[in-house]
């Protein structure tokens, strides 16, 4: 019997309405080849959204999302509408609402795609950030006092908890130990005088439950260089919420394109559904044009795939990315071609 799954789709703003639909004809491709189809139910929720209803979302946004498998996301952000809007109007509350608190970014060089940095080499560099989700730097508690002031001051918690820094500590080290077995933890307890010393002393208690998994730790400022020096050496790297947000992005520019970049925002315990997305942003200066390159929604998709039981539609899916961007010349402009999203996305599918 067939299995079917209900994803829901959020296209958002800008090129994320160009790269979701290449993203679903890939889905419909495996799901004919290995034996399981996928149904979608499409939200208009955006920038656009807000400017017209004051909102993201509607007020029940969250219950109508609960009983899908899975969720679909194009890329948030307009002119005119504070990036901070748009974050905590609709992507916060997803995954602190559905516990998504692991953020996942895995990142490649892959063979065709000239890296920036001149010891990034295909099939050398693969490493997965691992970055917590729902607390840590990106909190709400604080606040501003004496506004328009010169006494003005404003005031911003971090907030680390026993159980959420376990948590994802236990992901990243079961990631670890089902891949080359080496994990790095980011840090800066020198500097930062509670958290990260707390976060350094529950990453190296729960090491002791996973003894196959070599790890050592490394400041922040020290581990952004090393990413650019030698990215070879990284396998799983977890960190905090901002310090992986930083250098997850910061990866994906050592892989040589932010377009391909992929990320999950998971419920490992399945109690919700989980959502995937390009890091790539809305893009609203090549937003309408036909030429955003749609890898990175893919390869979003692809996770989405593995998440849900299909291993190995998802592995044809980052097979096919390889194969295009090592023997094809077809490429969007970003990658140095001049292909459109639909052309780029037709030699894909015909690789596959």
């Amino acid at each position: 019997m067939t299995t079917n799954h209900c994803i829901a789709l959020i296209p958002g703003d800008g090129i994320g309405a160009e790269v979701l639909p290449p993203a679903q004809q890939v889905l419909d491709v495996l799901g004919h080849r290995h034996g399981f189809s996928l149904s979608y139910t499409s939200y208009d929720w955006s920038c656009e959204r807000y400017l017209r209803e004051g909102a993201m979302m509607p007020a029940d946004g969250l219950d109508q999302l609960r009983d899908k498998d899975a969720i679909l996301l194009g890329a948030v952000g307009y002119p005119g509408v504070p990036d901070h809007v748009s974050l905590w109007g609709l992507l916060i509350p997803i995954r602190r609402s559905f516990r998504q608190y692991v953020n996942l970014r895995p990142i490649r060089v892959f063979e065709g795609v000239d890296s920036p940095v001149r010891g990034a080499r295909p099939g050398e560099v693969d490493m997965v950030v691992v970055r917590e989700n729902a607390e840590g730097e990106y909190c709400e508690i604080g606040g501003r006092l004496n506004q328009g002031t010169s006494e003005e001051l404003a005031v911003q918690e971090s907030v680390f908890t026993r159980a959420g820094v376990t948590r994802i500590a236990d992901f990243a080290f079961s990631l670890a130990a089902r891949r080359r077995g080496r994990l790095t933890s980011a840090t800066k307890s020198n500097g930062i005088i509670h958290t990260m010393p707390f976060w350094d002393e529950l990453i190296a208690e729960r090491a002791a439950g996973h003894p196959g998994v070599t790890w050592d730790q490394e400041h922040i400022d020290a581990l952004a260089a090393k990413f650019v020096l030698d990215p070879a050496r990284f396998d799983v790297v977890v960190a905090s919420n901002l310090f992986g947000d930083i250098l997850s992005d910061l990866a994906a520019a050592v892989a040589g394109s932010i377009g391909i970049a992929p990320a999950a925002n998971l419920n490992p315990e399945r109690d919700f559904p989980s959502m995937f997305e390009p890091v790539h942003g809305s893009a609203p200066d090549i937003a309408g044009k036909g030429i955003a390159n749609p890898l990175g929604a893919i390869w979003s998709a692809a996770m989405m795939l593995d998440h849900l039981g299909h291993p190995a539609a998802a592995e044809d899916i980052t097979d096919a990315i390889a194969s295009i961007l090592a023997k094809s010349d077809t490429r969007t402009r970003d990658l140095g071609g001049t292909a459109t999203t639909a052309e780029f996305t037709d030699k894909l599918i015909e690789l596959l």
